[in-house]
């Protein structure tokens, strides 16, 4: 048991001139600031509202509005603004009963210009246009025509009945 003792006492006075070998460790000149924490935000609101951040708008693929003249105005020809005619049952009701012929039309039409794309290729005058954009995104167009048209003639020739 003593033997045990005396070969492990050399090895601590081993140990002893290793650690007087280190060069001692240099502190910084610089003034060292202490770390602060950022205090916990309270928060008063229920829901989280996603702060406000710089948004930058895409790269365009093409050039917008192109097809636009000097003055802002889209060119629209009567064929352009005049898309079809409607041959629903509705639709056919409407000729009958009200003198009125329904079309589909391009939807950035107005109602004057579907006036005039109306009278320009059928020949005949429309009273008043009202119109609707349906749930599929198509505009219809309502074309009453004035007293002295007849709206079944005129579905005639374009071919609707």
């Amino acid at each position: 048991f003593f033997r045990i003792a005396l070969t492990m006492a050399p090895k601590a006075a081993a140990k002893a001139p290793a650690k007087a070998a280190k060069k001692p460790v240099k502190k910084a000149t610089g003034v060292s600031k202490p770390v602060m924490k950022k205090p916990k935000k309270i928060r008063t609101e229920v829901q989280f509202h996603r702060p406000y951040t710089l948004r930058l708008k895409g790269d365009r693929k093409y050039a917008r509005g192109s097809g636009r003249t000097v003055t802002g105005g889209v060119r629209m020809d009567q064929f352009a603004v005049l898309k079809f005619p409607l041959t629903t049952e509705s639709a056919m009701k409407k000729i009958e009963d009200n003198n009125t012929l329904v079309f589909i039309v391009d939807i950035r039409s107005n109602k004057n210009q579907i006036k005039s794309a109306v009278k320009k290729m059928y020949d005949i005058k429309a009273a008043r246009v009202n119109t609707l954009i349906r749930p599929d995104g198509l505009k219809k167009a309502f074309v009453k025509l004035q007293p002295d048209f007849d709206a079944l003639d005129i579905a005639n020739k374009i071919g609707i009945l």
